[in-house]
């Protein structure tokens, strides 16, 4: 192998890391797409009353919209520290 193989291949990773990352980006944003424009408040209002009572990040809720057919499902999952 010599040194300008290995160039090779570290482009070669770093693109296809870059094309995996620009694949989630696009699948998330075609996901919210079609959400409500207060999802985002919602989800920042939950977490606010959440922290009054548990020490939670903003990673450990997920608010998720699903319009399919003639029903719309909103999901909330919060991940929870162990209590001690």
């Amino acid at each position: 192998m010599s040194l300008l193989d290995y160039f090779r291949s570290t482009k070669s990773n770093n693109a296809s890391l870059a094309k995996e990352r620009l694949q989630i980006i696009v699948a998330h944003e075609r996901g919210s797409r079609n959400s409500p424009d207060y999802l985002p408040q919602l989800k920042q209002d939950i977490l606010a009353v959440i922290a009054k009572y548990v020490n939670i990040s903003e990673e450990q809720v997920t608010v998720e919209f699903d319009n399919s057919d003639d029903i719309a499902v909103l999901e909330l999952n919060v991940t929870l520290p162990d209590s001690k």
